[in-house]
């Protein structure tokens, strides 16, 4: 078992950082915190540096200004990459932190090694887009914890919820205590911009890797292969009978997908640095 430390930047953002290698920043999803990478550290630390850290308005790191973009996200990623002296790091976002990544990838393309957006969203449809306004308004009146029991729901099979209770009541009460308005911020966010400068994911010239869970029904398959289809040479997959908490729930099945294409990902670059030399 990995046991660490959580350190700050300057800025306040709290992380956690461990092995050796390459970077790997791991961005989570609206409502939790740097905790849910569990699995990925593990995985991944024998093989990478992993850095996982809270956004901003979650865990220990400081709340957003009011009316913060997700540039302002994206620039917490880059004072946190800054502080650690690393110039460029393959950046994993799941769910929100997809939003987070992309936006990272648009505005400080000379950052990013590779690109992976994990169950997150795209071009959603009117009902869709009107459910998530529905449960923004919901979290701005009820609080953060407001749509705790159907976002579980959503999140995991129940098999898994049955298996894992202690898991799962850790998780109920991890939403119950975010700030209620850097959640709303960053959840208001989640709920508007899935098409975020849409029209220049073209520009994305990192290899990068667009994933969901087969029956995940808030970060479709359809949603994964619409946004690959933006990205030149983005590569997608889809795991079956995966729900949306899926680097939770089958640790072991996203490791090896996210091992297999970070290896990808390292031999295109030196492929390209030898013919550049």
């Amino acid at each position: 078992m990995i046991r660490l430390t959580a350190e700050l930047t300057p800025a306040g953002t709290s992380y956690l950082a461990t092995g050796q290698g390459q970077p790997v920043v791991l961005i989570h999803g609206v409502g939790l915190n740097k905790e849910m990478w569990g699995g990925q550290i593990v995985g991944l630390a024998s093989q990478y540096q992993v850095i996982a850290y809270d956004m901003l308005g979650h865990g220990a790191s400081p709340r957003p200004a009011s009316g913060t973009d997700l540039l302002g996200y994206a620039d917490q990623l880059l004072e946190l990459l800054d502080h650690l002296n690393v110039p460029q790091a393959a950046v994993i976002g799941f769910s929100m932190g997809g939003l987070v990544a992309r936006a990272f990838a648009l505005h400080y393309p000379e950052r990013l090694q590779s690109l992976v957006v994990l169950n997150s969203v795209f071009n959603r449809s009117e009902e869709q887009r009107a459910g998530v306004i529905a449960r923004t308004a919901q979290a701005a009146e009820h609080g953060p914890d407001a749509n705790a029991e159907a976002a579980l729901s959503r999140w995991f099979s129940r098999e898994y919820q049955a298996a894992n209770p202690a898991q799962i009541a850790a998780l109920r009460q991890t939403l119950a205590n975010n700030d209620p308005q850097g959640y709303l911020t960053t959840y208001e966010l989640f709920a508007t911009q899935d098409m975020y400068r849409a029209d220049d994911l073209s520009s994305i010239q990192a290899p990068t890797l667009i994933a969901t869970g087969e029956l995940d029904p808030g970060s479709t398959p359809e949603m994964a292969e619409q946004l690959a289809r933006r990205i030149p040479g983005a590569k997608v997959a889809v795991l079956p009978e995966q729900r949306h908490m899926m680097p939770v729930e089958s640790p072991r099945l996203v490791n090896q997908m996210l091992l297999e294409f970070l290896q990808f990902a390292h031999s295109r670059q030196n492929h390209i640095k030898g013919i550049v030399a």
